[in-house]
């Protein structure tokens, strides 16, 4: 058969048009299994708060979101994970400030994070909260750098990790205000609290989820938050630049995929995200993560995230998030 210029030219638009046709069909369908979205973090923290609620949401928008825990080697081993697992938005990242502190921090790393990670949405961004021991004789951030100028090397600062957000805010804190105090680094929030409350640690800056139970309890002192102005969450306590000029620190978090990640997946997630940042219920539990302790909660949403039962952790309180 004989095909004209024009009926050879239909053919070829048609032909070209497949492709994408079948592009959308998929991302319409997807996903066809569960979805794992891992937190490079130990169990019961801020990023272990986000990620099971945006699992929630997206479970009962799309299908099945589990969460898995990688913790270890500052986050770098479960971003790792992330970056080898094919792109085929199954294997998703929660992002936390540690991704762009690793990028410096490390000479060698297996993996380029801006280059290896597609960014799907921002979720949220918390301040960190500088707590004390009872035991420590300081009241006030004046009165703990005084403290700390006059026993060099002898209060302990705590981290979950070397390289976290919150171990780089202790590490600004210490060089602005020119003390010295001796790094404690632990393999996640949970491990800190236990020494902290214990006496074994002094210092910690700490997220919001993983410190304002005890500090209500009144068994941590805080002292001081790392955001710019005062948080809503504690009006009393004192902005750390109130001190310390020009200081300022908080924590990010966000959802990524591997590279290469279908582009109509990402979108799709995307519209599904920011959905959830718009809904009021899912607003209430972000605000709720912040303001509440990450232990119990974490626990909460563990077993509803099994229930999808979206009815845990709302709140009636607004707070700022991040779209």
């Amino acid at each position: 058969m004989k095909l004209s210029r024009r009926q050879f030219l239909h053919l070829a638009a048609g032909a070209a048009a497949l492709p994408a046709a079948s592009r959308l069909a998929w991302a319409q369908a997807y996903p066809t299994r569960p979805v794992r979205i891992i937190v490079a973090a130990a169990p019961g923290g801020a990023n272990d708060i986000v990620a099971r609620l945006v699992a929630s949401w997206l479970s009962e928008r799309l299908g099945q979101f589990v969460v898995e825990n990688r913790p270890g080697g500052s986050n770098n081993i479960g971003t790792e994970a992330v970056v080898r697992a094919p792109p085929d938005g199954y294997t998703l990242l929660l992002v936390d400030t540690t991704a762009a502190i690793n990028a410096t921090l490390y000479d060698k790393l297996n993996f380029v994070f801006l280059r290896d990670i597609a960014p799907i949405a921002g979720i949220l961004r918390l301040p960190y909260i500088l707590v004390a021991h009872p035991s420590v004789p300081a009241h006030s951030v004046p009165e703990l750098i005084a403290y700390a100028k006059a026993n060099p090397g002898r209060i302990n600062i705590a981290s979950p990790g070397t390289g976290t957000g919150l171990h780089v805010a202790g590490e600004l804190f210490k060089m602005a205000a020119a003390i010295d105090m001796v790094h404690v680094p632990y393999r996640g929030g949970g491990l800190v609290m236990t020494d902290l409350l214990g006496g074994q640690v002094q210092i910690l800056f700490g997220t919001t989820a993983l410190t304002i139970e005890q500090i209500r309890a009144g068994k941590l002192r805080p002292l001081a938050v790392t955001t710019a102005t005062r948080w809503e969450g504690l009006p009393n306590v004192p902005a750390m630049g109130e001190f310390v000029p020009g200081y300022e620190a908080s924590s990010i978090f966000g959802l990524g995929a591997p590279r290469t990640t279908p582009a109509e997946i990402i979108e799709r997630l995307n519209k599904e995200v920011n959905a959830g940042l718009a809904d009021a219920k899912m607003k209430a539990q972000l605000c709720r993560a912040r303001r509440h302790g990450a232990s119990g909660l974490a626990r909460r949403l563990r077993q509803a995230h099994g229930r999808r039962n979206r009815e845990v952790g709302q709140g009636d309180q607004v707070c700022e998030y991040q779209t």
